[in-house]
């Protein structure tokens, strides 16, 4: 017996060593399989990319080790434009290529589509705000770009202007204590409150308190998400879903999204207990000023559908998003490009008080009275564009003007900043020059030189709303303060989801001369 059950013993040992063999040799033929198809995409990368020269990278790295993230990485991007007319390649890796294009002509034949965003980076995005209008494609984006489109109509926007004002005069009274002491303000962090306090006051109808909170947990949990998501880019084995996942940032940007959802959440929930009794908004209307959340709420397409509830939080999470980020880039560079121009910023002032006649308040009527600010407001827009690229996947084969052509499937860059910047379209481009946008001279470029927000079919859906928060956050900041340079702390602008800087962006108050 003890005989039988030792042989038994080893039959088993034998059989499971065997079984473990083939478990290997599965796994390596996986392995095979797959790293045989990344050799055949890098292939079909490096035959597609031959007529389009660009920087030398590394084998393994590619153009990664090109960008420091030390402030320098864009004035880097602007200077392969200059040495490659039009557009050239960037590799992310060994096999991740965007086609990174700077000029008006290339722009034009991209965002004259409604192709899809590229598949690679904005997935890395998705877990957070979901699939709304952002990433979204094909038929869906169509439905919910016509459903939403009445939520940025003129007679939804003309109430936020109070609103904005509002939000504005909170964030200015907490600068007195800056314009006393005439020490070095920090511009981003409370213009970012700012923005967050007007979108969910304007758009959500959502008092908050963010600006008055010691510290806003949704703006931190914003900016952890952006460094990782740019984190997960630039590092190629997180590309991988499982290993980004298994990793301690993946487990941060779990963290993360939790605080961020939760924020949403709050907001729909607040809503919807407050609309239990109403079902039309002709009856909400009659009560208030409808806001965004009511026409995203009661949307219904030609069928009499709504948006699913995982439908309405992705387009929440990507409007608390992009309605508030955005927005405080731009006006933060906004204001230290101001800052460093004194002539500009004293002309500003001027208009305003004159259409303002003493009032200390934006009005909806005074919006388009400010045609030399708004010039100024475009230029810090062309110098630091919010969004400084986007990204696309070509789905079918495309053809530039020049004739050079690429097939489906492809990643294409469109480099804002590094459109907003090119020589051979902008003169002295890094020359601060609100006159570039007089009607005579606007008519002498292309008109995609000027993208701040995108172009063509899938452009910014909120840049009237985005556009109106700069006009009165400037006209109101103008009218209490004056703004002047701290050349000590230059910004170090660095490529996020938004255009940030690595070290704040800093500036001096005084009170202005209101004579």
């Amino acid at each position: 017996r003890i005989n039988n059950f030792l042989a038994a013993a080893a039959l088993v040992v034998l059989g499971w060593s065997h079984f473990y063999q083939l478990l290997a040799l599965f796994c390596l033929a996986i392995v095979l399989y797959k790293l045989t198809v990344l050799l055949m995409l890098k292939r079909a990368l490096i035959r597609n990319f031959e007529s389009f020269p660009g920087p030398p990278g590394h084998w393994l790295f590619g153009n990664i080790l090109e960008f420091k993230q030390d402030g320098n990485d864009l004035d880097k991007l602007v200077k392969f434009g200059q040495k490659y007319p039009y557009c050239f390649p960037l590799w992310f890796g060994p096999f991740v290529c965007f086609l990174n294009i700077h000029h008006p002509e290339y722009v034009k034949t991209i965002l004259a589509s409604t192709g899809p965003k590229d598949d690679l980076a904005y997935s890395f995005i998705q877990n957070w705000i979901g699939n709304g209008l952002l990433v979204s494609q094909g038929q869906k984006w169509f439905r919910h770009r016509r459903l939403l489109t009445p939520g940025f109509h003129y007679d939804v926007l003309k109430p936020y202007v109070k609103l904005m004002a509002h939000s504005t005069k909170t964030m200015l009274d907490k600068w007195e204590s800056y314009a006393k002491t005439n020490k070095p303000l920090e511009v981003f962090e409370y213009v970012s409150l700012m923005t967050l306090d007007t979108i969910l006051n304007c758009a959500f109808s959502y008092d908050s308190n963010c600006q008055t909170e010691r510290k806003n947990t949704y703006i931190k949990a914003v900016y952890e998400l952006s460094n990782l998501i740019n984190l997960r880019f630039r590092i190629f084995p997180y590309h991988n879903d499982l290993i980004f996942y298994l990793s301690p940032h993946g487990f941060r940007y779990r963290k993360a999204c939790m605080v961020a959802h939760s924020h949403t959440e709050e907001v729909i929930k607040k809503r919807r207990e407050a609309l239990k009794k109403e079902k039309e908004l002709e009856r909400i209307q009659a009560k208030r000023n409808l806001d965004f959340l009511d026409i995203l709420l009661f949307a219904k397409d030609e069928n009499q559908q709504g948006l699913l509830d995982e439908d309405i939080r992705a387009e929440v999470d990507t409007f608390m998003f992009e309605g508030h980020d955005t927005t405080a880039s731009g006006i933060s560079f906004l204001l230290y490009n101001l800052a460093c121009h004194p002539k500009h910023q004293k002309l500003c002032r001027k208009e305003i008080m004159q259409v303002l006649h003493g009032k200390d308040t934006m009005d909806w009527e005074d919006l388009n009275k400010i045609p030399y600010t708004t010039m100024c407001i475009k230029e810090s827009l062309r110098m630091h564009p919010p969004v400084p690229g986007i990204s696309r996947k070509t789905t079918k084969p495309i053809t530039f003007f020049d004739g050079r052509t690429l097939p489906a499937g492809f990643r294409i860059g469109t480099s804002v900043f590094g459109i907003h910047r090119n020589a051979s379209i902008w003169e002295n481009p890094n020359v601060f020059d609100p006159l570039r946008f007089l009607p005579e001279n606007i008519s002498k470029r292309p008109p995609h030189a000027f993208v701040p927000f995108s172009a063509g079919p899938r452009n910014c859906i909120g840049q009237n709303f985005a556009m109106n928060e700069m006009k009165v956050v400037i006209a109101m900041t103008l009218l209490k303060y004056e703004l002047l340079e701290e050349p000590t702390l230059k910004p170090k602008i660095i490529p996020r989801l938004v255009l940030r800087s690595l070290n704040g962006i800093h500036i001096k108050i005084k009170n202005a001369n209101q004579n």
